[in-house]
């Protein structure tokens, strides 16, 4: 009887599990996780008490159209209410919570509610020009390659940047693909408009429902545990390599198992610092994921290469960081200054800030455990490695303290200032790959996700390649596990389609009514 091997307890491996049970009949007990790391979830994660503090490295954004997903958790219960799935608990969620931001950026101390974006003419023929552009052509060009000087200096960039996480030395290719992906979100670009949210953040929302739901099937996990390397026999993989702590092991594949692997990590190597030590941000690449690429990238001539995504951390890094709070003020000032409920719009962004600092303030609470009288907000800086405009050093070397002061020279709170900092528990976070995903790439870098020259090897993740989708969300990962179960399973069943507005002619003309 056929096994399943996922490398990876990120979403791309958990939906590979569920879709492996669910549309492939496969029994839960014949599927095995390794996750080298000691929570599953990858990058969609979050944890902490009030005591010693919340944590969420990240988040991702959704939207209407992410079809996979909703496909996906439509089968899943809600941690909270079994009776209603976590595809239906998000709508609802988000038509409960409608989100419009009165405050999208300040600048000098003030909000800009719905700031105009800015755009020059040339801009506007060039973001056209871009988006009729064949991908092909865009090989190994960054976004500033493209673009004049003047372009990102408008709000238009400013919005963009700070949202989806670019920067002007990222992938021209990768932003072609946001822009028509996500064309139909342009006439409530500048509010934050048409983003769904879920209820709590993304770990308990949904890691932690689509866990349990594996758990009940038999799917086992062993954490702790990295994939070193695979060994090939012909045309298939005969052996997985793998070590926990300092036990090594060989496990042999028989001809009938199939192996899903995730390549890469937004997250690997992130480190945590305090309220009042800094977070490091590492310049090498471990030997988990990205070293597990380069060695199979020596084996199988298709397997693209990590170097161009993992190779300059000083391109692919930022800092992230959680508050906890034990007094509302912060809060209460917020949505005083905002005209914004908590949960109700987005990031706010800083202008002025040299770290390009951003913070959101989600619904209350955003945690399972959270209490009453505790709240919890989250912020970061694009600019890390720049001077800060009070603090007089770069992001880096603060701690949460020196950052919640930073954080402050662009908040108007005046006297509060001390109140909420003995108040807070910040933490910030150093991810060195948070936006590897978005580096300069060529055709071939990214592989395929079935593996043609190995015939029981799939991948899935970021960083595999799924012509017209757009990496850093949810759904892309999802899509590389629909895309990997259903042609390794060999169902007859089509991977759900992608959604492609910018092929609409309403919603091309409302998204240049809106840039106009």
């Amino acid at each position: 009887m056929t096994r399943a091997y996922i490398v990876g307890g990120g979403i791309a491996g958990l939906a590979t599990a569920a879709l492996l049970i669910r549309d492939g009949g496969m029994r839960g007990d014949r599927i095995v996780v390794f996750e080298q790391a000691d929570e599953l979830g990858g990058s969609l994660d979050g944890a902490g008490d009030p005591r010693s503090g919340y944590v969420i490295r990240g988040g991702r954004m959704f939207e209407p159209h992410f079809a996979c997903t909703y496909d996906l958790f439509a089968a899943i219960p809600s941690p909270t209410n079994p009776s209603v799935s976590v595809t239906d608990e998000i709508h609802e969620f988000t038509r409960r919570t409608v989100g419009s931001s009165r405050c999208r950026l300040v600048r000098n101390g003030q909000r800009i509610e719905a700031p105009p974006l800015g755009l020059s003419l040339r801009d506007k023929l060039d973001l056209g020009r871009l988006s009729l552009t064949p991908e092909r052509s865009l090989d190994g060009m960054t976004i500033e390659d493209y673009f004049s000087a003047a372009f990102f200096e408008t709000n238009f960039w400013f919005m963009w940047c700070t949202m989806f996480a670019f920067q002007p030395w990222h992938s021209i290719a990768e932003l072609r693909r946001y822009m028509r992906r996500f064309m139909h979100l342009m006439p409530g670009f500048n509010r934050l408009e048409g983003i769904c949210r879920t209820s709590y953040n993304q770990y308990d929302s949904l890691i932690l429902p689509l866990t349990q739901w594996l758990e009940s099937r038999g799917v086992t996990f062993h954490k702790n545990t990295t994939v070193r390397d695979l060994d090939l026999d012909a045309s298939a993989v005969a052996a997985i390599e793998l070590s926990s702590g300092a036990q090594q092991q060989r496990l042999d594949l028989d001809e009938r198992d199939l192996l899903f692997v995730t390549l890469g990590s937004m997250t690997e190597d992130s480190e945590l610092g305090s309220m009042d030590a800094p977070a490091t941000i590492k310049a090498d690449a471990g030997a988990g994921a990205w070293e597990l690429w380069r060695r199979l990238a020596r084996k199988i001539p298709s397997l693209g290469s990590p170097d161009p995504f993992c190779g300059d951390v000083a391109k692919s890094s930022w800092e992230s960081f959680t508050v906890t709070l034990s007094d509302p003020l912060f809060f209460e000032f917020m949505e005083r200054f905002t005209g914004n409920k908590a949960g109700s719009a987005g990031l706010v962004t800083f202008r002025d800030s040299s770290w390009l600092m951003s913070v959101v303030l989600a619904y209350q609470p955003h945690f399972l455990n959270q209490p009453d009288d505790c709240w919890v907000f989250w912020g970061y800086g694009l600019h890390p490695e720049k001077t800060g405009d009070r603090v007089r050093k770069p992001m880096t070397a603060c701690s949460g303290r020196e950052i919640l002061e930073e954080l402050f020279e662009h908040l108007p709170v005046g006297e509060a200032e001390d109140r909420v900092i003995a108040a807070a528990n910040c933490i910030p976070c150093g991810l060195p790959y948070i936006t590897s995903q978005f580096m300069p790439r060529r055709a071939g870098d990214r592989p395929a996700v079935i593996c043609e020259d190995v015939e029981n090897l799939a991948f899935i993740g970021q960083y595999c390649e799924v012509p017209d989708d757009t990496v850093f969300t949810v759904e892309y990962s999802i899509r590389t596990a629909q895309t990997a179960v259903y042609a390794l399973l060999r169902l007859d069943k089509r991977v759900t389609p992608m959604y492609r507005g910018y092929r609409d002619p309403r919603v091309v003309a409302r998204a240049l009514w809106a840039m106009a």
